[in-house]
Parts: structure tokens; sequence; C-alpha cells
């Protein structure tokens, strides 16, 4: 595409440049979600800033609000973003629309190699087309779906007694979602310390992305694939599956037995606000949230614990990736700068820091690090986790693929109307008609 070539074009200029001499100073907007994660990273940008000589503005916009707000600004042309922390499922859209300046020259020009990255992570942030060496962002933010427990509710003697009593085996962190489902169903409506407890909380939010993120992280390991391995875009008998059936009915079940009331519109935010207060003994949530356990006054020092995605019935586990690259925005004036930005992130040291601060680093160097499984207690689940991951569609047209899951889904778990098989052979046809819009199929 012709916008697209222009980014390139610019990469290739700006690459030069930015050898040659140190862009002048600027103040740069980064965009990102408003999290604890993105208040790390104005911390981390005070050495930027006093390095570059360059001053460091920030948008930060709520997750629910986050899509929107960007991907209009983007859409419009907008100049108020020079670097974009963009989601994962954007990237098809932002190269082939011209959004992002393309990085693969400006990367050779500085010696940043995409192999020096996870590699799961440089397929979700960086990669359009998928699995070919175009570059759009540089991995930023490495996250993805797990689950934490009350390791102190699991390690109580009387508590233990009455579930191996019940279940005739030891009350452990869940290595499959049969066991997820038990322990769930056992705690339901437990008193504990004078205190209705439940057993979990999940994704069940309907207006962004919430249910679908929560669905597939369990459909993936239940043998749920978005198309023919062998022939893009063929979703029958792939996206509804028996296995992908079973799935979605599970999560239906999980939520019919196993949440507390009230539970019909939850993310991210209200399963911290759960956990945290002590509400349920399971609680679904991206990596992003655990560094913020560690430090609570209620579930930090110890008792919490961390676990990867479990097991389906067939013994497959993945999970569901989140996280985010950088990227320059092809529409900022400042863009010599924004890449100085982009090459200063890149660099161990800085990375190392970011970890420390509570980023999420997709640096192998340090993610390899002999010391890095013990350097926080979810340290090892991070790295297991980001092992097994998989994305959702980042096609261009991916807003409205993400809104029939978000209604399919919804409308079958929470609503309860139709069946499983329904829902999944309903979003196979919504699904066909974006991609036939497309000229995909």
């Amino acid at each position: 595409m012709k916008r697209a070539h222009m980014a390139s074009v610019a990469a290739l200029s700006l690459a030069a440049a930015f050898a040659s001499s140190a862009a002048q100073a600027e103040n740069l907007t980064l965009c990102w979600a408003a999290w604890d994660p993105a208040n790390a990273l104005v911390e981390l940008s005070k050495d930027f800033e006093k390095q570059s000589g360059h001053k460091m503005s920030f948008e930060f916009v709520p997750w629910p609000n986050f899509a929107d707000r960007m991907l209009n600004e983007l859409n419009s042309g907008g100049k108020l973003c020079d670097l974009m922390i963009g989601d994962s499922q954007w990237i098809g859209g932002s190269a082939e629309n011209g959004h992002y300046v393309k990085l693969n020259d400006f990367f050779d020009a500085n010696g940043i190699k995409m192999s020096d990255f996870v590699p799961a992570t440089v397929t979700g942030y960086s990669e359009w087309p998928k699995n070919t060496p175009n570059y759009w962002a540089l991995p930023a933010f490495g996250d993805v779906v797990g689950w934490t427990y009350r390791k102190d509710w699991f390690e109580r003697p009387e508590i233990q007694a009455d579930f191996k009593a019940k279940y005739g085996r030891d009350l452990v962190a869940p290595q499959t979602f049969a066991e997820l489902k038990d322990i769930a169903q056992f705690f339901q409506g437990r008193e504990i310390d004078g205190k209705t407890v439940y057993g979990a909380s999940i994704y069940t939010e309907r207006g962004s992305e919430g249910i679908t993120m929560g669905v597939m992280d369990v459909l993936y390991s239940f043998g749920f694939k978005y198309e023919n391995p062998d022939k893009p875009y063929d979703m029958q008998g792939f996206v509804n599956s028996p296995g992908a059936v079973a799935g979605l009915e599970f999560y239906k079940s999980l939520y019919d037995c196993c949440v507390a009331p009230g539970t019909s519109n939850t993310y991210m935010g209200e399963g911290i606000d759960a956990y945290k207060s002590g509400q349920v003994a399971l609680q679904m949530n991206f990596a992003f949230t655990w560094p913020g356990f560690e430090v609570d006054p209620n579930v930090g020092g110890g008792r919490t614990g961390y676990l990867v995605n479990p097991a389906g019935p067939g013994g497959e586990r993945f999970a569901q990736l989140g996280g985010q690259g950088i990227s320059v925005v092809a529409y900022s004036d400042k863009q010599a700068a924004a890449l100085e930005y982009i090459k200063w992130f890149a660099q161990p040291e800085v990375q190392a820091k970011w970890w420390s601060m509570g980023g999420f680093s997709c640096l192998r160097a340090v993610v390899e690090d002999p010391a890095f499984p013990t350097s926080q207690p979810y340290a090892q689940t991070f790295l297991d986790s980001m092992a097994v991951v998989k994305d959702f569609w980042a096609e261009p047209s991916y807003a409205t693929l993400l809104q029939a899951s978000q209604k399919r889904f919804h409308d079958y778990v929470v609503a309860g109307n139709g069946t499983a098989q329904e829902a999944l052979d309903g979003l196979i046809a919504d699904w066909t008609e974006v991609f036939e819009d497309d000229g995909k199929m």
C-alpha cells in the first residue's frame, strides 16, 4: 500500500539521519493504557530525559476506552502520539494502513536484533505479516493470562483436611482445568475468617475484549484453532471443533458454579479488586497484576501463588497472549527523536531496570539470565506462561472480529442463550462475512 511504502521510506531516511547525528531536543508524547506499568515507565523514562535532553510527556487512557481512543487517533492521522505502545492485535491494521513506521532499516542501522527478544513477543507484537521479518514495533511489555490463588488458604490444615475428605487428593495448585473447577467449587460459598468467599474470578466483560480474552484462554487448551493450519481462513471444524465446544461449555460451567454474585461484566480491574479484597480463592488475570499483589498488605508477602494456565482434557496447555510493542507513529513530526527513545529502551541495562520496576521485559538477556527465575516469586511462572502463548486475530479487521466474539461468547456464557455449538457455528458465520468483505475468502 502507498502509505505503508511511504512509512518504510521514512524509516530508511530517519535511520540514516539518526546514525549521523542525534535528534534536536524535542517534547515527545508516548501513548499507552492507564495502568501500573505505565506509571513505572514514567519513572524509567526519566533516565532517557537526562541522557537525551528530550522531554517526555504521556497520554494514558483507561483500558476499557484505550482501543477506541487510540485507534481513532491513528485512523484520523492525529499528531498527539509520537510513540505508541499499541495492543498486539493492532499490528496488522496499523502496518497496512500506514499508521506505524516500519522499523527494519532502523533496527539494522543501530544493531537491534529481533533474535535478541523472546520469539513469541516478536511474532505477537512486532511482525506483520505474521512469521515474516517485517517489523513495526519493538517488543515492549510481555504479558499473558495466568492465575493467582490464595496460597495461604490452600495451606490451612483444616481446609486441606476438608478438601482431601471430599476429593481424595491434596489441595495444591491445579494443573488441569478439571482440577481448577473442583477447587473453585470447593471454595464457593465457604466461610473463611468470618467472611463468605467464592471460587474464582474470570473474565465476563462485554464492552471491549474481556470475555473473549477469558474464553480463548480456556479454549486453546481444549483444542480450538482459529483456522486450518494448511488453509488460511478455513475455520470449519477448527473454530467449532468438538474440543472447542467442550471448552466453551466448560467456561460457562465455571461461570455458573463458581463466581461471586454480580460478576456478569468483569475484566482486569474487577478481578484485581475481588482478589485483593479476599472475595475469591482463584483469579484469572494478566501477569501485569502480579507485582501489585506482591506488595499488597492483604495478599502479598507469600500469601499468593502464581499459576501457568492449566491444561485441558487432552494435556494441551496454552495461554492467551497479552502485552504490547512500542511503535513510532507515522504522523509524528518528531520521528527521529522517537526512534532515539526506542534505541534507548532496547538497551539491556534499561530492560533489566524495566523488569526491576515492574515492567515485563521481552529481552532474552534479561529473562534468560540465570538469576531471573528467582528474581521475583512470579518470574518462573511468567517464563513458563510465555512459552505457551497464542493470540487473537491480528488482522486489520480485528475490531470487527472481536465484536463478533464478544457478543457470541457473552450471549452464551452469561446470558445463557443457545448452546456452545450454536455460539461457535455463529462465530464462524460472523468471521466468514468479515473475511469475505476483506477479499480474503
